[in-house]
């Protein structure tokens, strides 16, 4: 990745990311190895895993697979033991898996709105308490990957505008709680961002055009961009810094009126 900061800046420390085998968070699981950190990366599925494991090692670092349910805080405490064993730290966790979907509210059913709150929300609160114990012992950063949808009336994202608000939310709430440990806690809120499977699934030729069009920079975020925000909140240079959810969408959110498809 293209990168503005110094070369080995997390050497001997280590993250778990979780989401970490696809999309945004297998683009800052990269980052953070080319950092020199060792990462492990967590996901439902252990096929998203090992190939992205293998890219993490050819940086040098260690590399560990780990398939959990974010939903389930006894598969997700057993994780997150196991990465804090193998590494002897934890130091940062990102917390990335999620769900979506579009569906109007009127045809949305109970079980799909829990779902994607369950996987979004709760999955980061259960991650963020599991990872507390180690995190204590030196300080560290938990980093929440939020969304946009929840600033603006989404239409067909109820569920996750709901769970993405509750996010940023339970951000604020940790950081106020866990400063005291010399944990920050922190959220990033990408927009459309190139090359995920949300652009692809969530969006039409018609709305991406949009995107562009309305966009105050002019383009769609790049996994890069959004990798490299989290670096620097990760990094000594946002030391002072806890409790914000930083946007990275070249200022798209308060420009634009309908993101998603309507067909």
């Amino acid at each position: 990745m293209a990168t503005v900061f110094q070369a080995g800046l997390f050497k001997g420390h280590a993250a778990l990311v979780t989401g970490g085998g696809t999309g945004i968070c297998r683009g800052i699981a990269a980052a953070l190895a080319a950092q020199g950190c060792d990462v492990a990366i967590l996901s439902r599925k252990a096929e998203h895993l090992d190939g992205t494991a293998a890219e993490l090692r050819q940086h040098g670092v260690r590399a560990l697979a780990l398939a959990a349910d974010v939903r389930d805080a006894i598969e997700v405490d057993r994780a997150v033991a196991e990465a804090a064993s193998t590494f002897g730290r934890l130091d940062f966790v990102v917390n990335g898996a999620a769900g979506n979907f579009i569906c109007a509210a009127e045809n949305l059913s109970p079980n799909g709105f829990g779902t994607v709150v369950d996987i979004d929300l709760k999955g980061t609160f259960n991650v963020s308490r599991a990872a507390l114990a180690p995190l204590k012992k030196r300080g560290g950063v938990i980093l929440n990957i939020s969304a946009t949808l929840q600033y603006l009336g989404t239409m067909g994202q109820a569920h996750a505008s709901a769970a993405k608000a509750g996010v940023d939310t339970l951000t604020r709430t940790l950081a106020a709680e866990w400063g005291p440990y010399n944990i920050r806690v922190n959220g990033i809120a990408p927009g459309p961002t190139e090359g995920t499977e949300g652009v692809r699934r969530l969006t039409s030729d018609a709305s991406r055009a949009g995107v562009l069009a309305q966009c105050p920079l002019g383009r769609m975020a790049t996994i890069d961009d959004v990798a490299n925000a989290a670096i620097f909140l990760c990094s000594a240079a946002a030391s002072y810094v806890t409790g914000v959810t930083l946007v990275v969408d070249g200022g798209l959110w308060f420009k634009s009126d309908r993101l998603f498809r309507n067909d």
